[in-house]
């Protein structure tokens, strides 16, 4: 295929930041093997134009199922990387299961099945480590996410082999989507929510001995009086109860950052009644929490992850747009509130939804999204490369 060059001529606001097309260009092009790179031409301190390269790839070409979707990541404790999604015929149908794959050396092993539920589908797992270096797997199952149940299970070997499945009792969820926040001290902050009929709240799940107990603290929800006007977005059809999501208030799906010592912030998805992430902070290491309230960053009702730099930093990967889910953005923030958007990773029509982002031991990033439903893409940006 022959390179691509794509011209960004919107102009692109974040926070009041402005970035000219001439700061920022894309080409796209493939390699053999299908790998793709992002070749991002900039100018430096002194006006030279200099090109770096994103390297992007597909976890897999083919696999045993026609769907997928909601990825998760985890750098291994063996140097490696490894990445779960859920896939089937299609979301919410009962043949949907927990799949993943491991990057070893560079190359991504074929699927393999981590779990599955028998007459039901599997939903939104998160690979995260505890301070007693188990690997956890957490899972949801169930007809629909307003009655689903969540499961878990564990590795000590890097995921070679797991635990058997542990189904959790009714009402605690573990992480609903994003990745928790492990503290310094091992306390787990767990981001989860409940979708009830028209009706989304925030909980957080807290756990100080690597998950055997939790206790929960919550609803976080966004006052009345913050609603705005109502913005029409785009829902993907296949999305079992889409057709109340022009409904539904209420906010689900966070992901928890440290904003240094016991300062915690949640960054959630919102329904089109507010169309923007929305927030809510903790000043005691999540055991207590302020309401939610929505910033300056827009939201398609659609899953974002956030991640705090180990330079105290706050990234965003989400999709900068009010209606659809392209395209997929990443965005800095030196005070996790103002966000300037410095990358565009996918900018076609379709769907590039629910990512996941991670910072490895070397600093670089690396992040799993869903590619039109048919693919799960991994990208990974080195850290010299966030402005």
């Amino acid at each position: 295929m022959k390179n691509r060059l794509i011209l960004l001529f919107t102009v692109i606001i974040v926070a009041g930041t402005v970035l000219p097309f001439s700061t920022y260009s894309t080409i796209l092009k493939d390699d053999e093997g299908g790998k793709k790179t992002i070749a991002r031409m900039k100018k430096d301190s002194a006006g030279n134009v200099v090109k770096n390269e994103i390297e992007r790839e597909f976890i897999f070409e083919s696999a045993p199922f026609a769907s997928c979707h909601a990825s998760t990541i985890v750098e291994l404790s063996n140097g490696g990387l490894m990445s779960a999604w859920f896939g089937g015929t299609a979301e919410g149908n009962n043949d949907v299961a927990i799949w993943g794959a491991k990057r070893i050396n560079g190359k991504w092993a074929a699927p393999s099945e981590l779990a599955r539920e028998p007459g039901t589908p599997c939903w939104n797992p998160v690979l995260f480590y505890t301070h007693d270096r188990k690997l956890w797997l957490y899972y949801k199952f169930g007809p629909h996410p307003a009655s689903w149940t969540a499961g878990r299970k564990w590795s000590a070997d890097n995921g070679v082999t797991w635990s058997k499945t542990e189904h959790l009792p009714a009402g605690l969820y573990g992480p609903i989507r994003a990745k928790p926040l492990v503290m310094a001290d091992g306390t787990v902050v767990s981001g989860t929510s409940v979708e009830s009929f028209r009706n989304w709240a925030v909980w957080i799940e807290r756990s100080s001995d690597n998950g055997k107990t939790w206790s929960k603290k919550g609803p976080i929800t966004v006052p009345a009086n913050l609603y705005g006007e109502s913005v029409k977005n785009e829902v993907p059809k296949e999305v079992p109860g889409s057709d109340e999501w022009q409904y539904t208030t209420g906010i689900i799906q966070p992901s928890v950052v440290s904003l240094g010592g016991k300062n915690l912030r949640l960054y959630a998805r919102s329904t089109s009644k507010l169309g923007k992430i929305c927030v809510a902070d903790s000043k005691d290491g999540g055991i207590t929490w302020t309401q939610a309230r929505p910033i300056n960053v827009p939201n398609p009702n659609s899953g974002l992850d956030a991640l705090q730099l180990k330079d105290g930093r706050v990234i965003l990967i989400y999709n900068h747009t009010f209606s659809g889910r392209s395209p997929l953005n990443l965005a800095i923030s030196k005070d996790g509130e103002n966000f300037t958007m410095f990358q565009t990773l996918e900018s076609e029509a379709g769907e590039f939804s629910y990512p996941n982002i991670i910072q490895s031991k070397n600093g670089d990033l690396h992040m799993t999204y869903t590619w039109n439903r048919k693919k799960i893409r991994y990208v990974h940006l080195q850290l010299s490369e966030i402005p």
